[in-house]
């Protein structure tokens, strides 16, 4: 279980890093180049955006790369991150990988309490 959470952190850890420099690099066109009525809108929160777009991903990769030694840390780094990504970008077809991974990988993570390591967390 623990080899699972590392890799559906680090996987959906990448994936958020996407969504974040597209939602980082969005923001920063439009405060450049100004909106387009009807096709390209400043969101309403731009410093949201932007902190979740850096830390978001960060949290999780950080918690996939722990789950295998410190899996409740771990796990509880991974559901940070989903629930930021949640909050900042809501649930949409670029989001739900990044969402889905982290979230499972958290949750497998705190899940693995009698692992094949005598390094329980329980």
């Amino acid at each position: 279980m623990r080899n699972a959470a590392l890799l559906l952190g680090v996987i959906g850890g990448l994936l958020a890093l996407l969504v974040g420099f597209f939602t980082y690099g969005y923001t920063e066109f439009i405060d450049r180049y100004g909106e387009v009525r009807g096709l390209a809108e400043q969101v309403d929160r731009v410093g949201l955006i932007r902190a979740v777009s850096f830390v978001a991903p960060l949290l999780a990769i950080a918690g996939g790369g722990m789950a295998r030694v410190r899996a409740l840390w771990g796990g509880i780094l991974m559901l940070i991150s989903t629930g930021l990504m949640l909050y900042a970008f809501d649930f949409g077809v670029f989001t739900m990988f990044p969402i889905g991974m982290t979230g499972l990988g958290g949750l497998l993570a705190i899940a693995a309490g009698r692992p094949d390591e005598p390094k329980s967390h329980f």
